[in-house]
């Protein structure tokens, strides 16, 4: 797009400086061939008053004319018949003539070569100004992609991690308004589909809730049926818990269905090397803030996420961990169980007692931030069927629980 942008603007400022360029450069060559004539023709008429006030006194001489239009060739045709020459015979120039008194003529020759020298240097003059106005247009058209360019490309790797479901807002804008229009849609739509993931996980739970809760009921009545010493009703009773584990089979399995559906785009990542590249990217803010980060990740951990899922939940609790804590931060990625584990802390106070239940809601915070970080980290990581969890408060240890590769488990 770049090169796109520049060839065009180069192409219209071309078509510009030619079109401009080249007229004026007919339009000075005229002006020098019209300049030169005039010039012949005023000393043309200088030599023929020269020559009429001193006919009668025949004191005409010439030396004199040559001094008088020095560099030019001048022939007088005096009306007695003498012919006076100065200057040397021109093989090519430009000739004017104008008659004196009695029939005589005076004409002057200026050497086509000093036309000539004036239109190269015009000519040259010209075509600097036409470069130097093409290489100022480079220069604009370079700065002009530049910064028409790079926020394009920031805008489209905004949708693309959006689409990947990093659903983190971002504070960046470039200063032109439709793009950061864009920038502000995404944002506001990104806000909108982490809200809309945490309301489909919270309903799928309380639906998962309320029907197990039933279920079992149901159960442990009909089993209690069961019992019964009538064979009949026995029988139906027991039929029926037939049926009620069928249903309990089909609710895991919709259940099951919707976390795939949440989890689609996850696929076979390495742990470690995707947390490694996270604390890549925030390596100048690390050095700007003059903290140390400890990684200690066993390599070859293969789980099932979406690496922009996964970038973004680990960055929001590597971030949280040097803004909101104290000394040195320490990230793992260990085996537990059928999960591959990814633990973030640091040696700061930790998180306070009374936020510790509602430390993943949405709007809640204990150190002056926006509140959407952790709840936004935890739809992310609960989308590709994880779960984050706050393991210990005091120093604070927040754990990312992600599902194994099959190969892997």
């Amino acid at each position: 797009m770049r090169r796109r942008l520049l060839l065009s603007t180069l192409g219209v400022a071309a078509v510009a400086v030619l079109a401009l360029g080249l007229p004026l450069l007919m339009v000075t060559l005229r002006l020098i061939d019209d300049a030169s004539r005039n010039d012949l023709l005023r000393e043309v008429q200088t030599v023929a008053a020269y020559v009429e006030d001193r006919l009668d006194t025949d004191d005409l001489d010439a030396n004199r004319l040559a001094r008088l239009v020095p560099g030019q060739w001048v022939r007088v045709d005096l009306p007695d018949g003498r012919v006076l020459i100065a200057g040397a015979q021109l093989s090519r120039g430009v000739e004017a003539s104008a008659p004196i008194r009695d029939g005589g003529k005076v004409s002057v020759a200026l050497p086509a070569d000093a036309v000539t020298s004036r239109k190269v240097r015009a000519t040259i003059a010209i075509g600097l100004g036409i470069f130097a106005s093409m290489t100022v247009a480079a220069v604009v058209a370079v700065f002009s992609a530049r910064q028409l360019v790079v926020p394009l490309q920031a805008v489209a790797d905004r949708a693309a991690r959006l689409g990947a479901g990093d659903f983190r807002p971002s504070s960046v804008r470039h200063g032109v308004p439709e793009l950061d229009r864009v920038s502000d849609v995404l944002d506001t739509s990104g806000r909108a589909i982490a809200d809309l993931l945490r309301r489909e996980r919270d309903l799928a739970s309380d639906i998962s809730h309320q029907l197990r809760s039933r279920l079992t009921a149901l159960r442990m009545r009909l089993e209690e049926i069961a019992r019964t010493a009538d064979a009949d009703i026995r029988k139906e009773a027991e039929s029926a818990l037939e049926q009620t584990e069928r249903l309990s089979g089909v609710v895991d399995e919709l259940l099951a269905q919707a976390r795939r559906a949440r989890a689609e785009g996850a696929s076979e990542i390495d742990v470690a090397h995707e947390v490694t590249t996270v604390l890549n990217e925030r390596e100048p803010a690390i050095r700007r803030l003059g903290r140390n980060v400890v990684v200690d990740a066993a390599p070859g951990l293969v789980a099932m996420a979406s690496p922009g899922r996964l970038h973004q939940a680990v960055g929001v609790l590597v971030d949280n961990a040097l803004e909101h804590g104290g000394g040195a931060v320490t990230v793992r990625v260990r085996r537990s169980a059928q999960h591959a584990l990814v633990e973030v802390t640091d040696e700061g106070i930790g998180v306070p007692a009374e936020l510790v239940p509602r430390l993943f809601e949405r709007g809640v915070s204990g150190a002056g931030g926006t509140g959407i970080g952790l709840a936004l980290a935890r739809v992310l990581v609960e989308t590709d069927g994880g779960r984050l969890e706050l393991r210990q408060p005091r120093p604070p240890i927040f754990a990312a629980y992600l599902p194994l590769a099959r190969d892997e488990a």
